[in-house]
């Protein structure tokens, strides 16, 4: 056992935060602690490393077990050089290569079998922590955050706050501690540094304990997940997906388990009333009382079900041209970070990749007129109303409460009206007459995204909208835009966000943009594989087609096979869906994947046939008007 928490208790004021809160580390497992924002997950990690007290419970830690976290690192002399300082997170390597040495030496005239076992601990130890290959290791972690050769050179002073952040997540990565805990360490890189941040922490030697809201990354990292809710701790193994479709379970599974207790419970209370007066049937009632005194309860199921209810929608529908960029150089002054050229069309959603620094946010700004074109054009189409989400929504600036906030984007609205969106944000009871200045990031999001909603625009512009919320925030929001009925242009590292939101992908690079007709996920599959194409779009008003009567009665024809082909396919479904809660399959994590895929075959199906019967209606109510 490398680290044990027990009924671990931690309040602030009348806040209970942690309620006997449990965790252990065996081997070197990779857990990742989940729940909403507040919920104690950086606490919980503040009390393994003893930066924060607990109010009770009792803390293990094996002997000699190093614990890493990232906060503790600060440069105590930044006129030092990124090497010179990055070299101190190998202190050990190069204590054990000192030892090995004299070992070594000291074998030569003394090769007793415990000089020999001293040797061989300190070999593994030293082979373990990569001992041989360490100066290859400095430069190649350094590297993969975005930094250059150069940079190895120059004193830590002169780098930003956010640089200094990513030397330190380096410097931590490269001290290799036994138990390494990381918070949110995808925030500000970008994909190909979380992607290789993602295959370093899978293969790191040692335990991993990581909070992270970046979906992908825990699917692809954790073998464990730790729920933190209600205070309380439950562990689940598996990866994130998993943990989900295992959550919904066993809330399902001990719901049930509660309800027989309780009818169990019903039936021997009915039985001890019914005999405890009884001469000759007093001691079974005795006994009876005893059992059920005895009996473990079990506590119905209960989940943190408060989620946002966003619905946005669009006033008018707006022309099928809705954004038209040419030749457009985005940038600061003469420094041009890009050159983009790219149709969008109704109802599309366009996701924006590329490296950090080449100008994706800087579109956006350009686009919305924070920032002046270099050169180039671009031009919305008829009736396009612009809606614009930005990375600085979180550092929202007012002088009023939320309430105030929000209806000052829509003064014609009642209060009722208002406080019903804003409790549709979590915003309910008090908490509507908050300060916006005493906000949290998350919450200056959620106020952000409701005055959004507000504005009913049919283009958003949205950059970064999923940064300082918790999952459920992201997943509700996700499922709400996917509901829109307008188009959607959008940055984002979130890389499950992308997967779901994209229909189309921009690609930005130095000198020039690429445009896609696929989503995110083709998109990498095909990159893969080295088998991009780009599009080429073009806008073009399909004329009027007459359709004769046999062409119309084989259309009805094929409409109503379809409506039959549909309503199987469905059927087909639900029993795919019921499979769920068989234990053949929820026991087997093998088994149930394979089921996933059956069910996501049969909602492609689903979605095929739904798109050729709409297409089919659409020339039908043609031939007919």
């Amino acid at each position: 056992m490398k680290l044990q928490l027990n009924d671990v208790v931690k309040s602030y004021g009348a806040d209970v935060v942690l309620d006997r809160v449990n965790i252990q580390i065996k081997d070197n497992e990779k857990i990742a602690l989940v729940g909403r924002n507040g919920c104690g997950k950086t606490t919980l990690l503040k009390i393994i490393c003893e930066k924060e007290p607990m109010d009770s419970g009792s803390r293990f830690v094996a002997n000699g077990t190093k614990i890493g976290y990232l906060s503790q690192i600060t440069f105590l002399d930044e006129t030092k050089t990124v090497y010179e300082e990055l070299l101190d997170a190998f202190k050990e390597v190069r204590s054990l290569e000192k030892q090995l040495l004299e070992q070594a030496n000291r074998l030569e005239f003394d090769a007793n079998e415990k000089e020999l076992e001293r040797y061989d601990k300190l070999q593994q130890r030293f082979e373990a922590l990569n001992g041989y290959q360490y100066e290859v290791e400095l430069q190649s972690v350094f590297f993969h955050f975005q930094f250059t050769k150069e940079d190895l050179d120059k004193p830590l002073n002169q780098f930003s706050s956010g640089q200094k952040t990513r030397i330190a997540l380096v410097k931590l990565l490269l001290s290799k501690p036994d138990i390494l805990l990381l918070d949110e360490p995808t925030n500000h890189l970008d994909m190909d540094s979380i992607e290789w941040l993602e295959n370093y922490i899978k293969h790191y030697p040692f335990a991993v304990i990581l909070v992270s809201h970046d979906r992908m990354f825990l699917d692809n990292v954790v073998d464990e997940i730790v729920e933190i809710e209600f205070g309380k701790s439950m562990r689940y193994v598996g990866n994130y997906t998993h943990y989900i479709k295992a959550k919904e379970e066993y809330l399902k599974k001990n719901h049930e388990a509660y309800i027989r207790q309780q009818q169990e419970i019903q039936r021997l209370e009915t039985l001890i009333d019914k005999f405890r007066y009884k001469k000759n049937k007093a001691a079974f009632a005795k006994s009876k009382q005893k059992y059920l005194d005895r009996m473990e309860r079990i506590e119905d199921s209960k989940q943190d079900s408060s989620r946002i209810k966003a619905n946005f929608s669009s006033y008018r529908k707006g022309g099928k041209r809705v954004l038209s960029v040419e030749d457009l150089k985005i940038g600061y002054g003469d420094n041009v970070l890009s050159t983009v050229s790219f149709e969008l069309l109704q109802k599309q959603r366009m996701g924006i990749i590329g490296p950090n620094g080449i100008g994706k946010s800087t579109l956006i700004k350009t686009l919305v007129g924070q920032i002046e074109k270099i050169s180039g054009e671009f031009k919305f189409g008829h009736q396009i109303d612009v809606g614009y989400f930005n990375q600085e929504s979180a550092q929202m600036v007012s002088n009023k409460n939320v309430l105030d906030e929000l209806w000052d984007e829509d003064p014609n609205a009642t209060q009722t009206e208002i406080r019903n969106i804003l409790a549709s944000f979590l915003f309910t009871q008090e908490e509507v007459f908050k300060d916006v200045s005493s906000l949290s990031g998350g919450e200056r999001v959620r106020l952000a995204l409701a005055k959004l909603m507000l504005d009913h625009d049919n283009l958003l512009l949205l950059d970064e909208p999923t940064n300082h919320l918790d999952i459920p925030a992201k997943e509700a929001l996700e499922e709400a835009l996917m509901k829109y009925d307008g188009t959607i242009l959008f940055v984002s590292h979130d890389r499950m966000f992308l997967k779901k939101m994209a229909n189309r992908i921009l690609k930005m690079e130095a000198d020039k943009s690429s445009v896609y007709n696929l989503t995110y996920e083709e998109y990498l599959e095909k990159a893969k594989n080295d088998e991009l194409v780009e599009s080429v779009q073009e806008v073009k008003e399909q004329p009027a087609t007459k359709v004769s009567f046999q062409d119309s009665k084989a259309l009805k024809n094929r409409v109503a096979k379809l409506e039959k082909m549909l309503e199987e396919a469905e059927l087909d479904l639900e029993s795919l869906r019921e499979l769920r809660y068989e234990p053949e399959y929820y026991q087997d994590y093998q088994k149930m994947e394979e089921l996933d895929q059956q069910i996501d075959d049969k909602h492609n199906e689903i979605n095929a046939l739904m798109n050729e019967w709409e297409e089919k209606m659409a020339l039908i109510e043609k031939a007919t008007a």
